[in-house]
């Protein structure tokens, strides 16, 4: 890891996050954007991070699922992502054509485990809609950005006034991209040379289920 970028884990990434997107907030207040934000995050590994800017921002905590599509051979290559109401991106270096029934079999796959996680939350989720807010969409990192991709057009789908996303770290030839696709970015740290999120992390682990859903259910009861 390099020494001028890292964070020592989730939580206090997303303490520093809290700052920056704080600070956001009482800009576009200034302007007279009286929009109420909501803080969503992408689960299991963005809760660690969303959890301290809801609490920063005095707001609502809750989930966006989106899944990798992975190429049928080779598991860890990601080649789209679909949220759990069907919402779907795609790589633009697909193997196959987007109706073969190899690539719609592995779109099903990513769904049902979309479906499956997002009913692991449903007992813990604030009874919400982004209609009208400001939703922030935030993540532990981001590195394709296809899953935040996907889960942007579900929340503008949603009708949100303006869709933010938050994230401690994304590669610096993300940031266009990231600016295209949503209303704003804050990201802490930007690194040109990126090999995978967990990089930048001194402690990196794997957040369980049981904890994430622990968060959910903290911030939310206020």
């Amino acid at each position: 890891m390099s020494p001028n970028v890292g964070f020592q884990d989730r939580n206090s990434a997303g303490e520093q996050l809290a700052q920056a997107i704080n600070a956001q907030i009482d800009q576009v207040r200034e302007r007279g954007v009286s929009a109420s934000p909501i803080v969503y995050a992408l689960p299991r590994g963005g809760l660690p991070v969303a959890a301290p800017v809801a609490q920063k921002l005095g707001c609502p905590l809750d989930i966006i699922v989106a899944k990798k599509i992975v190429q049928p051979e080779d598991p860890e290559l990601a080649i789209g992502a679909v949220t759990v109401d069907g919402q779907v991106v795609w790589s633009n270096r697909l193997p196959l054509p987007k109706d073969h029934p190899q690539l719609q079999q592995a779109l099903l796959q990513a769904q049902e485990k979309a479906i499956a996680q997002f009913d692991c939350f449903a007992a813990y989720r604030p009874k919400i809609t982004p209609e009208g807010a400001i939703a922030i969409l935030i993540d532990d990192g981001i590195a394709t950005g296809m899953t935040i991709s996907v889960a942007i057009s579900a929340l503008q789908l949603q009708k949100a006034a303006q869709v933010w996303i938050g994230t401690p770290v994304a590669p610096l030839g993300s940031m266009k991209f990231l600016r295209r696709i949503c209303d704003r970015v804050i990201v802490l740290e930007t690194p040109q040379q990126f090999f995978c999120v967990s990089r930048f992390y001194v402690e990196f682990p794997q957040v369980e289920m049981e904890d994430a859903c622990s968060l959910l259910q903290q911030v939310n009861r206020g």
